[in-house]
Order: structure tokens, then C-alpha cells, then sequence
């Protein structure tokens, strides 16, 4: 099972990196919980959506680097990665963007159930990504 679950999630990110939004919804469940680095958490397929349109607004990354872990129940996995991006839009509050590039580490937490993920927890630095882009 654990080779599963590190599948999912290598496809999860495979996606990411293609800009296939869709391919990316259709590995979550239904009801996926999405907590946001530094923010809160949203509930569904639909709002994840929302999330990453808006993060297709605002920003353009890759992820590099991948190492993905899984618990042996396949259960549970994690991931983390390098994240390469470009800021491109002025996201609310944040410094305005001038194409500033940035590179972060981020640690990602996943809940698996029924061959999809039903959690997604991402982690970065957030005064990293400040500092690198003000």
C-alpha cells in the first residue's frame, strides 16, 4: 500500500507541475480538507478549485526535488520538496508583485482514503518568501 499512496502523491504533484488543474482535482475526494500554509482551511473539491485559480493568478511554480514518504498502513503520506516560483500578481496584503522570483522549501502532509487524497497540509517559511520578495 505504501507504493500506492507515494504514487497518488507523485501524480498529484506531476500535475502541479504540468498546470493540469484538473488532473489534480480528480486525485482529490470530494469533501478534500485543504489546510493553507499560514491560513485556514477550506472544505471541497470547489474551494480547492477557487484556491488554485487564484494561485494561477498571482503565481507561477514548479516543484523540484520530490521526496514523498508513506505510512505503512498507506494511510498517510508526506512530501517535501523545493518550490520554484515567480511572483506575478499582487496577492491581497502581500508586497506587490513584480515578477520576483523565490525559492522555498515546503513540507506537505496528506490523508489518503478510497485511492484519493482526503487532506492536503502544506508548510513553507512564510518570512522567507516575504524576505525574497520584497
Amino acid at each position: 500500500m505504501p507504493a500506492d499512496a507515494t504514487a497518488l502523491i507523485q501524480r498529484y504533484y506531476d500535475a502541479f507541475n504540468a498546470g493540469d488543474w484538473a488532473g489534480m482535482l480528480a486525485l482529490l475526494s470530494d469533501d478534500v480538507a485543504h489546510d493553507i500554509s499560514q491560513g485556514g482551511r477550506e472544505v471541497g473539491a470547489e474551494a480547492f478549485a477557487r484556491f488554485m485559480a487564484h494561485m494561477e493568478r498571482c503565481y507561477r511554480e514548479r516543484v523540484r526535488d520530490l521526496v514523498v514518504m508513506a505510512s505503512a498502513d498507506g494511510a498517510r503520506a508526506a512530501a517535501e520538496f523545493m518550490l520554484d516560483g515567480e511572483y506575478l500578481r499582487t496577492d491581497g496584503a502581500f508586497p506587490p508583485a513584480h515578477r520576483q522570483r523565490y525559492t522555498l522549501r515546503v513540507g506537505a502532509f496528506f490523508e489518503l482514503r478510497g485511492g484519493r487524497i482526503a487532506r492536503v497540509s502544506n508548510h513553507y517559511n512564510l518570512k522567507d518568501w516575504l524576505r525574497q520578495v520584497e
